[in-house]
């Protein structure tokens, strides 16, 4: 076979691939998923104006606890397999608030569970999140090293 017939053996593929492809709604897709990740900030908003007006905490001190309850109702709803059809509908826009965290971390936990909880649960729930957890404690040691670093030189 030569590479002639390999090149056109491949290209009649692609097309006739892309004549059988599945024509993906775009548009209705960001729709939903800015409506949904809207919705679950808006439910997030609650929370914190809960935890405000309630249990008295400040506008500077209530993001710890609404984001623990957030990941909490996530995982929950994770387990009940109600988020499942909710990211299925929503797509990106129930992954890129921080409940796409805890239905990440909570799902692989579920996945390996019948391994056990040491080498299963232990040794799989952070394989997608870890690397969030991992950047992002990176990400705040540089800021934290620059802005100590700009008030020791006085810029700020």
């Amino acid at each position: 076979m030569t590479m002639t017939t390999n090149k056109q053996t491949n290209q009649d593929y692609q097309q006739f691939a892309k004549q059988r492809e599945t024509k993906r709604p775009v548009f209705k897709n960001c729709i939903r998923a800015f409506l949904i990740g809207g919705l679950i900030c808006a439910f997030g908003q609650l929370i914190s104006t809960f935890y405000i007006h309630f249990f008295h905490f400040t506008e500077q001190n209530v993001g710890n606890p609404t984001v623990a309850t957030l990941i909490f109702i996530t995982m929950l709803l994770t387990g009940f397999g109600v988020y499942d059809r909710l990211a299925q509908f929503a797509g990106a826009g129930s992954a890129v608030p921080v409940t796409g965290f805890g239905n990440a971390v909570i799902s692989a936990a579920i996945e390996h569970r019948t391994e056990g909880f040491v080498l299963g649960v232990g040794g799989n729930m952070f394989k997608l999140a870890g690397s969030v957890i991992l950047f992002g404690v990176f990400s705040a040691f540089i800021i934290a090293l620059i802005k100590t670093l700009l008030i020791q030189w006085g810029v700020i």
